[in-house]
């Protein structure tokens, strides 16, 4: 999908008839998507030089005002010395794809053995394939929403129980819609900085999805991408809100408006869902998770031969209360359930 010359071969060599739009509902396609968009004349969003702001973690970051609190950034590769980063960056900083790949091939480094070893897996051909960023130690939220007609038409606030980063290492990915009445400043301190982000990137009419980190003075920020929300946010948002974010990213992209249902404030339930992997110790069935607690949805396959697929996951649960609090809890709850093997 990252190849869009590849890509624009494989549509004319398909001979498609008569098109009505592209959509990618991944990052790596976006890009592909823009640039298609331009050749075939097709509606949506086509500025793929625009695109590349937020695709390109050192781009973003550098386009954004000084007041923008951010991670330094810079690009790196084997030819870049360890102690050049670590003096610029701090002795502890992150090494990842520059165009990101959730936290795939991410790795927090702390010592020249440690960054050696981050950079085994990139193919080392290009100047720009890495990233090297300042580390920020702090919990981490994230707003989706719809930016149309250079405003923030829609959002929602979600908070991850571990972020992606310790997924990849052995934690159980989790998060929560967040409840504005319990985090009302919160919410505020993130609508500024989504508006001023995306003001600065100039984002099209878009779905977008935004990270921050949630510090002691306020949010730092995190990255930003014009695309769908990954893992089961979508279906957090539509269940919660009765927003479709696919029929969002559909619309926007055969040149429509996005129209809404009705604001429910506040919600009847808060949903959070969590992608559920193999315990470190022990096994676990469905039938463990499903004794032990109360489920929206529940997926979970204890056979040796299903694959762990992104994040170790071989299942994926939705939880919901209408206490947003009480609904931390549970999955937190969850999360030591499967991490420990049910003890």
């Amino acid at each position: 999908m990252e190849n869009a010359q590849e890509v624009f071969r494989a549509v004319l060599s398909a001979g498609l008839g008569d098109l009505a739009g592209v959509i990618s509902v991944h990052e790596f396609g976006v890009f592909a998507a823009a640039y298609l968009r331009r050749q075939l004349h097709l509606p949506g969003n086509s500025d793929s030089r625009g695109v590349l702001f937020f695709r390109d973690k050192y781009l973003q970051k550098n386009r954004l005002p000084p007041d923008i609190r951010r991670a330094r950034a810079r690009y790196a590769s084997r030819a870049t010395p360890y102690a050049e980063l670590a003096e610029e960056l701090g002795k502890r900083f992150v090494v990842k794809p520059a165009i990101g790949a959730g936290a795939l091939r991410t790795e927090v480094v702390r010592s020249a053995e440690e960054y050696h070893r981050a950079l085994e897996p990139f193919p080392g051909e290009s100047d720009v394939d890495v990233v090297a960023e300042s580390f920020v130690d702090a919990p981490e939220i994230y707003m989706d929403g719809i930016w149309q007609g250079g405003d923030l038409h829609w959002r929602s606030l979600t908070r991850y129980h571990s972020s992606p980063l310790s997924a990849v290492h052995g934690r159980v990915l989790a998060a929560h819609l967040l409840d504005e009445r319990l985090h009302p400043d919160l919410f505020e301190q993130a609508e500024d900085l989504t508006e001023r982000v995306l003001k600065t990137l100039e984002a099209p009419d878009c779905v977008f999805h935004l990270e921050a980190y949630v510090e002691q003075d306020g949010l730092t920020f995190g990255e930003c991408a014009i695309r769908l929300p990954g893992a089961l946010s979508p279906q957090l948002v539509q269940l919660t809100y009765g927003v479709d974010l696919f029929d969002a990213e559909i619309s926007l992209a055969l040149g429509l408006g996005v129209s809404l249902p009705p604001a429910v404030r506040p919600p009847e339930r808060f949903h959070g869902y969590l992608l559920l992997r193999r315990p470190g110790h022990g096994s676990l069935t469905r039938e463990d998770f499903a004794r032990a607690f109360t489920f929206d949805k529940l997926t979970y396959s204890s056979s040796p031969d299903t694959s762990p697929g992104p994040y170790g996951r071989v299942g994926e649960a939705i939880v919901s209360d209408p206490d947003e609090r009480r609904l931390s809890r549970t999955i937190a709850e969850i999360v030591r359930f499967n991490e420990t093997g049910g003890k």
